[in-house]
């Protein structure tokens, strides 16, 4: 199906063959799966997925590419939904936690809340695929001690690695940067939902002063000593003088519980 890339959806599709079937191949598809795909554009990847699973649902904003797709896979196993995954409720289409996988080459400008969203709000998917920029992937699988709030973010719902690399060619047109291929297996979360924003407003305030000494962040947000944060860090193995990137999920978790106390 021809479709001229529109930018204002940041459309990049995805033609190599080798890199689809390597997308694929990283979603560990079986034959009762559902998969959810977002962005099919011109079916490149949709037509991969098919014949592996049990069924596809694909979600495409762009109207232009609905009456292609539905000819595409008429008769198939491919349902087009069209609408914005930014307001879709994939419960909306009998998808509940652990039965379903999204493989997908999203547009790059929604990977961030995309990845909020699906993690956060949507019901646990099984599996999660996406194709990204590299320096957005490197960031999600960052270890201490250069942790960021984006890895921190994902890292709590989700194991993530790294499953492939993609140069800049096989995508019309071609990006300025390279991407990658990410793969997520979401988790239960450690903390009951309310602790959760708890732990998250923990994170940004730290982050938002990164460069400043820990002891002195906490301590001005708690509204307590400098010194007396001193002492719960160092309890926990951590220098006061540590910076929010030093610290791992782990030592986080245990500083909000010790916070809380």
């Amino acid at each position: 199906m021809k479709l001229s890339p529109k930018k204002s959806l940041g459309q990049n599709f995805l033609h190599d063959p080798k890199i689809l079937d390597k997308i694929a191949t990283a979603g560990n598809l079986k034959y009762d799966d559902v998969v959810l795909e977002v962005g099919p554009g011109t079916g490149n990847l949709t037509r991969l997925l098919a014949p592996k699973v049990q069924k596809v649902i694909a979600i495409e904003k762009d109207a232009r590419a609905i009456e292609g797709l539905n000819i595409m896979f008429k008769n198939s196993n491919v349902e087009i939904v069209e609408g914005d995954v930014m307001k879709f409720n994939p419960s909306d289409l009998g998808l509940l936690s652990g039965n379903y996988k999204i493989v997908a080459n999203i547009p790059y400008y929604i990977t961030s809340n995309f990845l909020r969203i699906a993690l956060e709000n949507w019901p646990r998917p099984e599996l999660i695929v996406l194709t990204v920029q590299n320096e957005v992937a490197q960031r999600i699988v960052s270890r201490p001690p250069k942790m960021n709030l984006l890895a921190l973010s994902v890292q709590y719902y989700a194991e993530a690695e790294i499953v492939g690399k993609i140069s800049a060619g096989s995508f019309f047109p071609k990006p300025e940067v390279d991407s990658a291929i990410i793969r997520l297996v979401p988790k239960e979360s450690p903390l009951s939902p309310n602790e959760t924003k708890e732990y998250f407003a923990l994170l940004k305030s730290c982050f938002a002063e990164k460069r400043k000494q820990m002891a002195k962040v906490l301590g001005q947000k708690l509204d307590i000593s400098k010194e007396k944060v001193g002492e719960t860090l160092v309890h926990l193995g951590i220098r006061p003088d540590a910076r929010p990137e030093i610290l791992s999920q782990e030592q986080w978790l245990s500083l909000f519980h010790s916070l809380e106390e």
